[in-house]
């Protein structure tokens, strides 16, 4: 049963619910937007799968070894490090491009390869100082958010992926730096 008739104000009401996401393939707002999905059954199910954490971080950190073994030797490639202080969930695998040591590929180089072969990444996030929707605040920086948004890229890294998935993002990564498939 639909909740309104408008067409507009329907769409409207999910881009602000959905965090007024413009489209883009990095998180651009133009308006301030919402998050407000969560249903109670969402919530129950994701209580439920609470037991299944330590297992999912377990996977995640696989997925950042097998990334940055296979992928580390590139010049120009850098991985987060993890501080001794410290166990990353490696929720996202996240890695920087610098162009100077690469031979001029960059970050959307790689991205535009990724995608050419329907394999989802996306830049880091786009800092808040430079979204549109506050584009006329203050910002108080010193560069290291715009440029690891100007260099930086999270790959694939879902639970559920096999070691073919991930066989095939090193294979497409390794071809856009202008290597080896291997």
């Amino acid at each position: 049963m639909p909740l309104g008739h408008d067409k507009a104000q329907i769409d409207g009401a999910r881009f602000f619910a959905t965090q007024a996401r413009d489209p883009a393939p990095h998180y651009e707002h133009t308006q301030i937007g919402y998050n407000y999905r969560m249903s109670s059954v969402v919530a129950a199910i994701g209580r439920g799968q609470l037991t299944a954490i330590d297992a999912r971080v377990q996977r995640r950190r696989e997925i950042f070894d097998y990334y940055r073994t296979a992928l580390s030797d590139n010049p120009g490639i850098s991985f987060m490090p993890e501080p001794a202080w410290s166990r990353s969930n490696r929720w996202l695998t996240c890695i920087t491009i610098d162009p100077c040591k690469t031979g001029s590929v960059d970050r959307e180089k790689i991205r535009l390869a990724l995608e050419a072969e329907n394999i989802e990444s996306r830049p880091l996030w786009k800092p808040m100082h430079l979204q549109p929707v506050f584009g006329k605040c203050p910002a108080y920086t010193n560069g290291v958010s715009e440029r690891l948004f100007e260099n930086g890229l999270c790959l694939p890294s879902g639970t559920a992926m096999s070691q073919w998935d991930l066989t095939r993002v090193v294979g497409v990564v390794r071809a856009a730096l202008g290597g080896s498939l291997s």
